[in-house]
């Protein structure tokens, strides 16, 4: 019998992505999967919608907006099954997405996670921001994405085909074993939202794990539908957990001159988006870092959680400065620099 898959939804207020999307989900050609909404106290219609329209779909009503993180972790607690999707509201599935992934995972038992080619939905024939066809790392904890180097998203040619390891796997469709996101106590709910697939995959590769894109498996996402790119709380939300993000993973010996230098790029972000006029976004920037301070101490005592028992899977790092290659060297593909990746 095929694995029990749960593709679980969270939702905040996006009836309207419920109603267009969520019936490609049901035209998955798996033999074996369910459908479970978890609502994060939508203020809108979104539960009516799904008991009237969508009968078969299991909904988990949570108290209040949990945020993402958090509300994944409430909202999979008593969930069942061998592995779980976690896929956003604003993401069109094809009929073959499932397949692939599942049977690529179950021939290696330490891929832990993984996640479908994402292409925009809005320019189908492009790589979208959230994911791409895969995520990576630089030195300095900078993310960014086979098909996508900051802003810049490629066409899809067929160039990142290749099934591949990768450091980290979107959020908007990340398959994980259920066994292995309960080992993890799945992402940190510290985060409220953004970076927080970045920390989850971070700690499963300290573990060993390995984390994969399969982009025979296709999905279509439309992006922003919850914070545009451009929202200075996302910049801020991103800011903040970014420095959460390397304070828990990073070796002490890396945090000793990569976090000055972390520190100081970030300013030079804050300078950059001043002259841009985008002010609301320096602003951002700086009270990401006032926050981060702030809890500083609370951070730090979080590396006993994945600092230990380690067994590092430094696959998926880039060996240079993302900022600097794409910036000074103006390089833009990941073809460009896929040479200086980090492999097993």
């Amino acid at each position: 019998m095929s694995p029990k898959v749960v593709v679980a939804i969270l939702n905040f207020n996006t009836r309207n992505f419920l109603e267009k999307f969520l019936p490609s989900v049901w035209h998955t050609d798996y033999p074996n999967f369910d459908v479970v909404v978890i609502d994060n106290a939508s203020t809108d219609d979104s539960v009516e919608y799904l008991k009237t329209h969508q009968p078969k779909v299991r909904i988990v009503q949570l108290s209040k907006n949990f945020g993402f993180a958090k509300g994944y972790n409430e909202g999979l607690k008593d969930i069942q099954g061998d592995y779980f999707v976690l896929l956003n509201t604003d993401v069109e599935v094809t009929p073959g997405w499932m397949n692939p992934i599942i049977q690529h995972m179950e021939l290696d038992i330490r891929v832990a996670a993984s996640m479908p080619k994402i292409l925009s939905y809005k320019e189908g024939h492009y790589f979208e921001y959230a994911g791409a066809s895969g995520g990576f790392i630089d030195r300095f904890g900078y993310p960014f994405c086979r098909g996508r180097v900051f802003g810049e998203c490629e066409k899809d040619d067929g160039q990142y085909n290749s099934i591949r390891e990768v450091f980290w796997a979107s959020g908007a469709a990340m398959f994980v074993r259920s066994k292995v996101w309960k080992e993890m106590n799945g992402l940190d709910g510290d985060f409220f939202a953004h970076m927080e697939e970045i920390d989850f995959c971070w700690r499963l590769k300290n573990k060993g794990y390995k984390v994969t894109c399969v982009p025979d498996a296709r999905v279509y996402h439309v992006g922003g539908g919850t914070l545009t790119r451009e929202s200075p709380r996302k910049t801020r939300l991103n800011f903040r957990n970014a420095l959460i993000t390397i304070i828990k993973n990073m070796s002490m010996g890396e945090l000793i001159w990569k976090l000055p230098i972390k520190f100081l790029l970030d300013g030079l972000a804050g300078i950059r988006f001043l002259f841009l006029g985008h002010w609301g976004d320096t602003i951002a920037i700086i009270q990401a870092h006032f926050l981060f301070y702030a809890g500083l101490p609370y951070w730090i005592s979080k590396r006993k959680e994945t600092r230990t028992k380690l067994n590092p899977n430094k696959s998926g790092i880039y060996k240079g400065s993302i900022v600097w290659t794409y910036f000074i060297r103006k390089k833009n593909h990941f073809s460009q620099i896929e040479a200086q990746i980090t492999k097993r």
